[in-house]
């Protein structure tokens, strides 16, 4: 099955005639979608908003960003400082996006979205430069093909399209479910490749609650119509964690299927995650204590944190507990005295003793209370 060619179809024809099937019930800011052209709305294809988790000054990037409406939106949250990047493989989807960007771009008073072809799997090769390339030498031997590769993989190494560790914030709605099965962890080794330390992704996609069997799969009107190549809810999690992912949640969890077929509920989902600092483990003197409510926790290192105790842990899993996605979990404690650092990982189960912490600040998060 040609799960790229029968993409490409639906979606140039979506392009120019809106398809209601495409859709599913999502909310989005009203007084933000204000903005956008009419245009962009009605042929706007997605199950979710991942706008919603972008932040002032980040530079975000857009995984098959479509007629460019989550670009358009994230584009008024990051402000003067941030940047949108949009990617789609679609030529009539692009040339929707490109369409208003002069105006948008004004109404934004500045120009800070850019659009590109490329595939979402491989985000470093610049599918504009490949057409350039092919225009000037067409391929018509096999050692044609074979100078075309070896330009492909120069072109990904010296001049990549989305550069290593460049991206605060990979968003994509409804999109990864298009590619398929085979490359799927190549996407999600990518995304990684092109996160910043510490950069966060939020994917709306659809997940289907069992495996979907073949039958379904060879169906190209389910598989472009965001179904048959969907995650199944497990696996879509444990691919992120798989990848090296920290933190992967599902943020939201639509409680009705968008759609049921031959009993397998296909919902929509937004996943969230981080990737790692990729800081060394130093040891300061930092201890943690898990609030509850369960009994004990472990997180995706291995480190155990049974509720009210004072565990042991490095400064840079210190930092990742209290300021980041688990900070309302925790009570961070410094030491009262710091110590001369010692790599250092804390084996699961090390606890801290107070007298190390006493007089130590408290780091509380959002909704830690107050003091009495």
């Amino acid at each position: 099955m040609d799960t790229n060619a029968s993409v490409l179809r639906r979606y140039s024809e979506a392009a120019e005639n809106q398809q209601a099937e495409l859709c599913c019930p999502v909310s989005y800011n009203s007084e933000q979608l204000k903005l956008l052209p009419e245009e962009i709305i009605e042929k706007d294809y997605g199950c979710g908003d991942p706008s919603r988790y972008v932040r002032p000054g980040d530079t975000v990037l857009d995984l098959g960003s479509g007629g460019g409406k989550i670009c358009y939106l994230a584009a008024q949250l990051v402000g003067v400082n941030g940047q949108v990047i949009g990617v789609d493989m679609n030529d009539d989807m692009l040339a929707l996006a490109r369409k208003y960007q002069a105006d948008m771009a004004r109404k934004l008073g500045g120009d800070r979205v850019s659009f590109h072809k490329a595939y979402i799997q491989d985000l470093a090769l610049d599918l504009d430069a490949v057409e350039d390339y092919l225009q000037a030498n067409p391929v018509k031997t096999t050692n044609d093909y074979t100078e075309l590769q070896d330009w492909q993989e120069k072109q990904r190494h010296e001049r990549p399209l989305i550069a290593d560790n460049s991206i605060d914030l990979v968003v994509s709605n409804c999109v990864l479910n298009l590619v398929g099965d085979k490359q799927k962890q190549q996407l999600i080794q990518e995304i990684h490749r092109v996160l910043k330390p510490g950069g966060r992704v939020a994917i709306s996609d659809i997940v289907s609650d069992e495996t979907i069997p073949q039958h379904l799969k060879d169906d190209t009107r389910l598989w472009s119509g965001c179904l048959s190549g969907a995650f199944q809810e497990q696996e879509f999690i444990r691919a992120f964690v798989d990848a090296g992912f920290l933190a992967a949640t599902y943020d939201k969890w639509d409680a009705n299927p968008w759609q049921t077929i031959d009993g397998i509920e296909f919902r929509s989902a937004t996943l969230t995650a981080i990737k790692d600092e990729d800081e060394p483990c130093l040891d300061y003197g930092h201890a943690v204590i898990y609030r509850g409510p369960f009994k004990s926790v472990y997180d995706d290192e291995g480190h155990e944190f049974p509720r009210g105790e004072r565990m042991a842990i490095c400064e840079r899993t210190y930092k990742l507990l209290t300021t980041g996605p688990y900070k309302n979990y925790f009570i961070g404690i410094n030491p009262a005295q710091t110590n001369e650092p010692r790599p250092w990982c804390a084996p699961a189960g090390t606890r801290r003793s107070a007298n190390e912490t006493k007089n130590g600040i408290h780091a509380l998060g959002e909704d830690g209370g107050g003091c009495c």
